[in-house]
Protein backbone atom coordinates (compact mmCIF):
# COMPACT_ATOMS: atom_id res chain seq x y z
CA UNK A 1 0.00 0.00 0.00
CA UNK A 2 2.86 2.12 1.23
CA UNK A 3 4.62 2.06 -2.12
CA UNK A 4 1.47 4.20 -3.76
CA UNK A 5 3.18 6.87 -1.67
CA UNK A 6 5.70 9.46 -1.30
CA UNK A 7 8.13 9.00 1.58
CA UNK A 8 6.71 11.72 4.07
CA UNK A 9 2.98 11.11 4.28
CA UNK A 10 1.45 10.53 7.39
CA UNK A 11 -0.62 8.03 7.77
CA UNK A 12 -1.86 8.32 11.64
CA UNK A 13 -1.90 10.42 14.80
CA UNK A 14 -2.64 9.71 18.17
CA UNK A 15 -1.98 11.41 21.49
CA UNK A 16 -0.12 9.19 23.92
CA UNK A 17 0.00 11.69 26.99
CA UNK A 18 -0.29 15.26 27.21
CA UNK A 19 2.22 17.09 24.54
CA UNK A 20 3.41 13.84 23.45
CA UNK A 21 2.50 12.63 20.08
CA UNK A 22 2.79 9.64 18.31
CA UNK A 23 3.62 9.58 14.39
CA UNK A 24 3.44 6.77 11.65
CA UNK A 25 5.02 7.67 8.55
CA UNK A 26 5.50 6.16 5.07
CA UNK A 27 9.17 6.14 4.95
CA UNK A 28 9.90 2.40 2.75
CA UNK A 29 13.68 2.37 2.23
CA UNK A 30 14.19 4.03 5.83
CA UNK A 31 11.71 0.99 7.43
CA UNK A 32 13.99 -1.70 5.49
CA UNK A 33 17.26 -0.16 6.78
CA UNK A 34 17.01 1.44 10.00
CA UNK A 35 18.15 -0.17 13.21
CA UNK A 36 18.10 0.64 16.80
CA UNK A 37 19.29 3.39 18.06
CA UNK A 38 19.39 5.78 14.56
CA UNK A 39 17.14 8.86 14.09
CA UNK A 40 15.60 10.61 10.76
CA UNK A 41 15.71 14.12 9.98
CA UNK A 42 11.79 15.75 9.57
CA UNK A 43 11.39 19.28 7.87
CA UNK A 44 8.10 20.09 7.94
CA UNK A 45 7.79 22.66 4.72
CA UNK A 46 10.08 24.62 2.57
CA UNK A 47 12.08 27.14 5.31
CA UNK A 48 11.26 25.13 8.08
CA UNK A 49 13.49 23.74 10.62
CA UNK A 50 15.12 20.77 10.28
CA UNK A 51 14.83 18.26 13.46
CA UNK A 52 16.20 14.62 14.50
CA UNK A 53 13.67 12.34 15.85
CA UNK A 54 14.61 8.92 17.04
CA UNK A 55 12.85 5.85 15.19
CA UNK A 56 10.82 4.35 17.96
CA UNK A 57 9.44 1.61 15.66
CA UNK A 58 9.01 0.75 11.84
CA UNK A 59 7.57 -2.00 10.21
CA UNK A 60 9.63 -3.30 6.69
CA UNK A 61 6.57 -5.07 5.41
CA UNK A 62 3.93 -1.74 5.39
CA UNK A 63 7.07 0.73 4.86
CA UNK A 64 6.16 2.66 7.76
CA UNK A 65 8.57 4.37 10.50
CA UNK A 66 6.45 5.68 13.91
CA UNK A 67 8.10 8.13 15.64
CA UNK A 68 7.03 9.70 18.95
CA UNK A 69 7.24 13.35 19.46
CA UNK A 70 7.44 15.90 22.47
CA UNK A 71 5.66 19.25 21.99
CA UNK A 72 8.89 21.28 23.14
CA UNK A 73 9.31 24.66 21.13
CA UNK A 74 7.53 25.65 17.77
CA UNK A 75 8.38 23.15 15.08
CA UNK A 76 6.97 20.34 17.57
CA UNK A 77 4.09 22.29 18.46
CA UNK A 78 3.47 22.99 14.68
CA UNK A 79 3.29 19.11 14.03
CA UNK A 80 1.15 18.27 16.97
CA UNK A 81 -1.29 21.08 16.05
CA UNK A 82 -1.84 21.21 12.45
CA UNK A 83 -0.11 17.73 10.72
CA UNK A 84 -2.65 15.41 10.11
CA UNK A 85 -3.15 12.52 8.45
CA UNK A 86 -2.56 12.61 4.78
CA UNK A 87 -0.53 15.46 5.07
CA UNK A 88 2.87 15.02 3.58
CA UNK A 89 6.25 16.56 5.13
CA UNK A 90 9.06 18.62 2.84
CA UNK A 91 11.65 16.05 4.21
CA UNK A 92 12.27 12.71 5.78
CA UNK A 93 15.86 11.47 5.62
CA UNK A 94 17.46 8.81 7.18
CA UNK A 95 18.28 6.24 9.07
CA UNK A 96 21.21 8.42 10.49
CA UNK A 97 23.69 7.95 12.96
CA UNK A 98 25.27 4.78 14.57
CA UNK A 99 22.96 2.13 15.35
CA UNK A 100 22.94 0.67 18.79
CA UNK A 101 25.91 -2.61 19.18
CA UNK A 102 23.40 -5.53 19.02
CA UNK A 103 24.61 -8.87 20.61
CA UNK A 104 24.48 -11.30 23.16
CA UNK A 105 25.29 -9.73 26.35
CA UNK A 106 23.44 -12.02 28.98
CA UNK A 107 21.25 -9.82 31.25
CA UNK A 108 20.43 -6.51 29.55
CA UNK A 109 18.77 -3.86 31.53
CA UNK A 110 16.81 -1.33 29.59
CA UNK A 111 16.01 1.82 31.26
CA UNK A 112 13.21 4.91 29.59
CA UNK A 113 12.53 7.78 31.32
CA UNK A 114 9.34 9.87 29.93
CA UNK A 115 9.94 10.32 26.11
CA UNK A 116 12.99 9.00 26.59
CA UNK A 117 10.51 5.10 26.43
CA UNK A 118 10.31 5.71 22.43
CA UNK A 119 14.04 5.59 21.83
CA UNK A 120 14.54 2.64 23.90
CA UNK A 121 11.84 0.80 22.43
CA UNK A 122 13.85 -0.31 19.45
CA UNK A 123 16.76 -1.34 21.52
CA UNK A 124 14.77 -3.49 23.64
CA UNK A 125 13.33 -5.25 20.26
CA UNK A 126 16.83 -5.72 19.03
CA UNK A 127 18.20 -6.71 22.30
CA UNK A 128 15.31 -9.19 22.91
CA UNK A 129 15.94 -11.00 19.27
CA UNK A 130 19.72 -11.31 19.95
CA UNK A 131 18.85 -13.67 22.87
CA UNK A 132 19.58 -11.60 25.60
CA UNK A 133 17.65 -11.54 28.60
CA UNK A 134 15.95 -7.82 28.50
CA UNK A 135 14.23 -6.02 31.59
CA UNK A 136 12.78 -3.27 31.04
CA UNK A 137 12.84 0.05 33.85
CA UNK A 138 10.43 2.95 32.91
CA UNK A 139 9.93 6.04 34.66
CA UNK A 140 7.46 9.35 34.61
CA UNK A 141 6.25 11.89 36.72
CA UNK A 142 2.86 10.07 36.95
CA UNK A 143 0.60 7.29 35.09
CA UNK A 144 -0.59 10.02 33.01
CA UNK A 145 2.93 10.31 31.78
CA UNK A 146 4.19 6.94 30.90
CA UNK A 147 3.88 6.03 27.38
CA UNK A 148 4.20 2.81 25.30
CA UNK A 149 3.46 0.67 27.74
CA UNK A 150 2.30 -1.97 25.77
CA UNK A 151 5.10 -1.95 23.17
CA UNK A 152 7.49 -2.57 25.89
CA UNK A 153 6.00 -5.41 27.74
CA UNK A 154 5.83 -7.11 24.28
CA UNK A 155 9.81 -6.18 23.62
CA UNK A 156 10.62 -7.47 27.28
CA UNK A 157 11.07 -10.52 29.48
CA UNK A 158 9.98 -8.15 31.90
CA UNK A 159 8.85 -4.54 32.72
CA UNK A 160 9.45 -2.65 36.15
CA UNK A 161 7.06 0.99 35.90
CA UNK A 162 8.55 3.72 38.20
CA UNK A 163 6.38 6.43 39.19
CA UNK A 164 7.35 9.90 40.92
CA UNK A 165 4.08 9.98 42.62
CA UNK A 166 3.80 6.07 43.01
CA UNK A 167 0.09 6.40 41.35
CA UNK A 168 1.33 3.65 39.36
CA UNK A 169 3.93 0.74 39.35
CA UNK A 170 6.57 1.62 42.14
CA UNK A 171 6.86 4.95 43.90
CA UNK A 172 10.08 6.28 43.42
CA UNK A 173 13.19 6.63 40.49
CA UNK A 174 14.45 4.89 38.02
CA UNK A 175 17.67 4.65 39.91
CA UNK A 176 15.42 2.55 42.54
CA UNK A 177 14.94 -0.15 40.25
CA UNK A 178 18.18 -0.11 38.94
CA UNK A 179 19.42 -0.97 41.99
CA UNK A 180 16.82 -3.44 43.22
CA UNK A 181 17.34 -5.28 39.59
CA UNK A 182 21.13 -5.63 39.90
CA UNK A 183 20.82 -6.80 43.44
CA UNK A 184 18.68 -9.91 41.89
CA UNK A 185 21.60 -10.83 39.71
CA UNK A 186 24.29 -9.65 37.56
CA UNK A 187 23.28 -7.39 34.97
CA UNK A 188 25.80 -7.27 32.16
CA UNK A 189 24.66 -3.88 30.53
CA UNK A 190 22.46 -0.95 31.05
CA UNK A 191 21.44 1.54 28.07
CA UNK A 192 19.34 4.23 29.33
CA UNK A 193 18.17 7.19 27.56
CA UNK A 194 15.70 10.31 29.05
CA UNK A 195 16.34 13.47 30.63
CA UNK A 196 19.90 14.38 31.14
CA UNK A 197 19.66 13.98 35.29
CA UNK A 198 18.33 10.83 34.90
CA UNK A 199 20.94 9.73 31.92
CA UNK A 200 23.42 10.82 35.03
CA UNK A 201 21.31 9.32 38.07
CA UNK A 202 21.86 5.90 35.96
CA UNK A 203 25.26 6.41 35.31
CA UNK A 204 26.31 7.77 38.72
CA UNK A 205 24.49 3.98 40.24
CA UNK A 206 25.98 1.72 37.67
CA UNK A 207 29.57 2.90 37.62
CA UNK A 208 29.35 2.56 41.78
CA UNK A 209 28.22 -1.12 40.92
CA UNK A 210 30.46 -2.37 37.77
CA UNK A 211 27.65 -2.31 35.29
CA UNK A 212 28.63 -1.03 31.50
CA UNK A 213 26.15 1.82 30.77
CA UNK A 214 25.37 3.35 27.42
CA UNK A 215 23.12 6.50 27.30
CA UNK A 216 21.84 7.98 24.12
CA UNK A 217 22.50 11.90 23.48
CA UNK A 218 20.07 12.72 20.91
CA UNK A 219 17.76 15.62 22.69
CA UNK A 220 21.19 18.20 21.73
CA UNK A 221 21.29 17.46 17.92
CA UNK A 222 20.42 19.99 15.89
CA UNK A 223 21.11 19.45 12.40
CA UNK A 224 22.22 15.82 12.56
CA UNK A 225 24.59 16.15 9.93
CA UNK A 226 27.76 16.99 12.31
CA UNK A 227 28.02 20.67 10.57
CA UNK A 228 26.92 22.71 12.92
CA UNK A 229 28.57 22.05 15.91
CA UNK A 230 25.74 22.09 17.90
CA UNK A 231 25.95 18.94 19.35
CA UNK A 232 29.69 18.83 20.48
CA UNK A 233 30.10 16.92 23.82
CA UNK A 234 33.47 15.93 26.27
CA UNK A 235 33.07 12.21 26.03
CA UNK A 236 36.48 10.92 27.99
CA UNK A 237 38.11 14.24 27.68
CA UNK A 238 37.98 14.49 23.94
CA UNK A 239 35.35 16.19 22.03
CA UNK A 240 32.65 14.26 20.32
CA UNK A 241 29.99 15.40 18.00
CA UNK A 242 26.44 13.53 19.13
CA UNK A 243 25.21 13.35 15.36
CA UNK A 244 27.71 11.77 13.73
CA UNK A 245 29.58 9.71 16.54
CA UNK A 246 26.57 8.74 18.66
CA UNK A 247 24.26 9.47 19.49
CA UNK A 248 25.05 6.48 22.26
CA UNK A 249 28.14 6.98 24.20
CA UNK A 250 29.72 5.31 27.42
CA UNK A 251 27.61 6.96 30.01
CA UNK A 252 30.38 6.61 32.70
CA UNK A 253 32.30 8.71 30.38
CA UNK A 254 30.08 11.70 29.71
CA UNK A 255 30.38 15.22 30.96
CA UNK A 256 27.08 15.66 32.23
CA UNK A 257 27.29 19.18 33.35
CA UNK A 258 29.02 21.02 30.13
CA UNK A 259 26.07 18.60 28.49
CA UNK A 260 23.62 20.48 30.81
CA UNK A 261 25.32 23.80 30.20
CA UNK A 262 24.81 23.18 26.56
CA UNK A 263 21.18 22.72 26.53
CA UNK A 264 20.43 25.60 28.37
CA UNK A 265 22.24 28.18 25.83
CA UNK A 266 18.52 28.30 23.37
CA UNK A 267 16.08 26.95 26.63
CA UNK A 268 14.63 30.81 26.41
CA UNK A 269 14.70 31.29 22.43
CA UNK A 270 12.75 28.02 22.39
CA UNK A 271 10.00 28.84 24.87
CA UNK A 272 9.77 32.12 23.30
CA UNK A 273 9.03 30.57 19.70
CA UNK A 274 7.21 27.76 21.49
CA UNK A 275 4.85 30.45 23.26
CA UNK A 276 4.47 32.60 20.39
CA UNK A 277 3.14 29.77 17.89
CA UNK A 278 0.77 28.78 20.54
CA UNK A 279 -0.83 32.11 20.85
CA UNK A 280 -0.52 32.82 16.95
CA UNK A 281 -2.02 29.43 16.24
CA UNK A 282 -4.78 29.71 18.65
CA UNK A 283 -5.58 33.26 17.63
CA UNK A 284 -5.93 32.01 14.01
CA UNK A 285 -5.15 28.56 13.13
CA UNK A 286 -4.07 29.93 9.09
CA UNK A 287 -0.64 31.70 10.67
CA UNK A 288 1.01 27.74 10.42
CA UNK A 289 2.29 27.23 7.67
CA UNK A 290 1.41 23.58 7.71
CA UNK A 291 -2.47 24.57 6.95
CA UNK A 292 -1.09 27.06 4.52
CA UNK A 293 0.84 24.14 2.64
CA UNK A 294 -1.76 21.90 2.76
CA UNK A 295 -4.11 24.64 1.23
CA UNK A 296 -1.22 24.83 -1.44
CA UNK A 297 -1.25 21.70 -2.19
CA UNK A 298 -5.05 21.30 -2.40
CA UNK A 299 -5.12 24.45 -5.25
CA UNK A 300 -2.43 22.65 -6.91
CA UNK A 301 -4.11 19.43 -7.37
CA UNK A 302 -7.58 21.14 -8.68
CA UNK A 303 -6.02 23.04 -11.07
Amino acid sequence: MTDAHPTGVLLEKKELAPKVHQYVFTAPEIARHRKPGQFVIVRLGEGGERIPLTIADADADKGTVTLVVQEVGRTTAEMARALLPGMKVADLVGPLGNPTHIEKFGRVVVVGGGIGIAPIHPIAQGMKAAGNEVISILGARNKGLLIMEDEMRRASDRVVIMTDDGSYGTKGFVTDAVKTVAAEGKVDLVVAIGPMVMMRAVSNVTRELGIKTYVSLNAVMIDGTGMCGGCRVTVGGKTRFVCVEGPEFDGHEVDYEGLMRRQRFYMDDEKASYAGFVEAHERDPKTCRMLRLADAAKANQQS
